[in-house]
């Protein structure tokens, strides 16, 4: 896959996917709590520094 991730968009997507998958495991009782898992998606995006949204709609915030 071609980096489409700049580095600033790339620790926030991280940042972001770890605090939602923080509040997955924090909130135990909560009976919407699955959904913290959509945290998967920006630290996965983070990590490979590779958006496949990004590469649909053509955009692309990484320096070259």
């Amino acid at each position: 896959m071609k980096k489409n991730v700049g580095n600033l968009d790339r620790i926030l997507r991280i940042v972001v996917g770890l605090a939602l998958l923080l509040g997955f495991f924090l909130s135990s009782g909560a009976s919407l709590r699955w959904l913290y898992l959509i945290g998967i998606i920006p630290l996965v995006t983070g990590l490979m520094s590779s958006c496949p949204l990004y590469s649909i709609f053509g955009i692309n915030t990484c320096k070259k």
